[in-house]
């Protein structure tokens, strides 16, 4: 049996790993690098494998460093099945017809319609818990925690058991359960994106954003909230639909300046049996969990375009989550020169990307060829990542100790997949690697 490593490796993007068993060619994941200089060159290299033979490709979850690269599969001769949850696929749908828009107008393009159209005639959905066989291999999706309908997917070939964690929810979620408990596993493949950084406690990532919306309220600014389309922007608006239906911050306009966003919140609105149970029964009294008085999402340009005529206090929450492309450039523009306003960063922020410089003190931007001054202000909210942090990390290997064999930490920096790595050899003495690109092992 042999496992490869074809993104993900010492970095947070581009999820795609080979798994050759029972006779077989299994792709966990083909997703896009993102948020790097050379992340486009690197996206339009040839695979390393050959297209035609592999069988069949098992989605973890939707976001596109997961899945934005299946279409390039399939343009290159794939034919086999893919499988994912039903919001995943139905998720996966919405972003990645996202980016290809988006790579048309770049003028950059991987792949074509007719291959996004194909990809989905082959994709089939599971439930968790189900068995599927394939030529005396069998796969089990469990909930991953992450997103709706986010997966870990088990491999059991050739008498080992194989662990992909795609990437691990932070507990506890606003909206879903903690990842489920797999037991037995002897080969792991796990995320590190917060590899040795933790998050906030729960508490203090709704304050956070409570004292930002009372600052701006105070200051008659705007909170620019940069955020992915997917899980993030559900998890705040239902924050935020919590926080004015109780008073607990004064009330103005928020708005959600994503039409992928809205469309996406559609779909959560369409599975309520993937939210935790807590939420769950919070859903059967109250259905209207993502809306409320003074909410609007903007679908067209000129809409958007018309909340600047809209007088602060304000809220406006807007794509991409990295600040690398999207409609959160176009109010970033406009409000990073107020000293009034706030730029709140709940997500992970690649080396590189717009938004990692501003985190990291950039005074001055440039933005659309345009220098921007940065006069407002910079906060961060480690806890609204849907990524777990090192300590949960470390409590989802730790219960596996007895049975693992071998340990190989990927999706995330170097930094951070080589600390978790290390930790897991000194404190369980279990052998972990941290793959570099293209590294293949003998299991």
């Amino acid at each position: 049996m042999k496992l490869s490593f074809h993104g993900g490796a010492r970095e947070v993007t581009g999820a795609c790993y080979l798994l050759e068993a029972a006779e077989q060619k299994f792709l966990i994941d083909c997703g896009l690098f993102q948020g790097c200089d050379v992340c486009s060159d690197m996206n339009e290299r040839p695979f390393k494998f050959d297209s035609k033979s592999i069988n069949a490709v098992f989605v973890t979850h939707a976001h596109v460093d997961h899945v934005g690269r299946i279409p390039k599969l399939v343009k290159h001769g794939f034919s086999g099945v893919i499988y994912s949850t039903p919001p995943t696929k139905d998720l996966a749908r919405h972003l990645l017809e996202d980016a290809l828009s988006l790579s048309e107008r770049q003028n950059n393009r991987l792949y074509a319609e007719e291959d996004l159209e194909k990809a989905f005639r082959i994709w089939r959905t599971v439930s968790y818990g189900e068995k599927i066989a394939l030529n005396g291999a069998e796969i089990i999706f469990h909930d991953a925690g992450h997103i709706l309908g986010s997966s870990l997917i088990e491999i059991n070939a050739e008498g080992k058991k194989f662990l992909f964690s795609g990437d691990l929810g932070n507990v506890p979620s606003v909206l879903l359960p903690p990842p489920a408990k797999v037991g037995g596993v002897e080969y792991l493949v796990v995320e590190s994106a917060y590899g040795n950084r933790e998050h906030e406690a729960p508490a203090e990532r709704t304050l956070q954003l409570e004292r930002a919306m009372e600052d701006v309220a105070s200051r008659r600014g705007t909170l620019l909230i940069p955020a992915f389309a997917t899980e993030r922007t559900q998890d705040l608006l239902f924050l935020i639909n919590e926080m004015v239906n109780f008073k607990r911050v004064p009330e103005m306009p928020v708005f959600v300046d994503s039409p992928l966003a809205s469309r996406v919140t559609s779909v959560y609105e369409e599975y309520p049996a993937y939210y935790g149970q807590g939420i769950q029964d919070l859903y059967l009294k109250h259905p209207n969990l993502f809306k409320f008085k003074k909410l609007k999402f903007t679908e067209s340009v000129e809409e958007s375009k018309a909340i600047n005529d809209v007088s602060p206090p304000k809220v406006v929450i807007a794509g991409s989550g990295m600040m690398q492309g999207g409609r959160i450039l176009h109010h970033a523009r406009r409000y990073l020169r107020d000293k009034n306003s706030i730029l709140m960063v709940v997500g992970y922020q690649a080396s590189g990307s717009l938004g990692r410089r501003l985190l990291d003190g950039a005074r001055n931007v440039k933005i659309f060829k345009e220098d921007v001054a940065v006069s407002a202000e910079i906060r961060k909210i480690n806890g609204f990542s849907a990524h777990a942090d090192s300590s949960q990390l470390f409590s989802f290997v730790s219960p596996m100790r007895d049975t693992l064999k071998r340990v190989f930490v990927v999706q995330g920096e170097s930094s951070q997949a080589l600390h978790f790595m290390q930790e897991i050899r000194d404190r369980l003495g279990i052998q972990s690697d941290a793959p570099l690109l293209g590294d293949e092992f003998e299991v």
